[in-house]
């Protein structure tokens, strides 16, 4: 922080400092229940997430047991070609997405120039 944001910064807590010293105790006890509360809130795990695994479990078992009809020779007609899934689930696929733009340009570039170099 630069000289300026640093007395902006310590005159904003001067400011709430001398607000707060005028909050009758009311309000202060008010105030403190609240902190206390929302603290307690946080602390609290949330378990929100465990009444959608019983929906989870069913739409796994639904998955696997489409794959498993359908048989393992069917994967291409899914709509992927498993070279482009083997390509998606490699460690280098992330950096592939990074560079995305280019990929795309490139595969245009291919299909305008036919092939042809130089």
């Amino acid at each position: 922080m630069n000289k300026t944001e640093e007395q902006l910064a310590h005159d904003a807590k001067e400011a709430f400092d001398r607000s707060v010293d005028r909050l009758d105790a009311a309000t202060l006890s008010r105030l403190n229940r609240s902190r206390q509360a929302a603290l307690a809130e946080v602390a609290r795990p949330n378990r929100e997430w465990l009444r959608w695994m019983p929906a989870t479990g069913v739409a796994a078992a639904v998955l696997l047991a489409v794959v498993v009809l359908r048989g393992a020779g069917d994967i291409n007609s899914i709509g992927a070609p498993v070279a482009d899934l083997d390509i998606l689930l490699s460690e280098e696929s992330i950096e592939m997405l990074e560079e995305l733009e280019f990929y795309s340009w490139l595969d245009t570039q291919e299909l305008e120039g036919d092939g042809d170099v130089g």
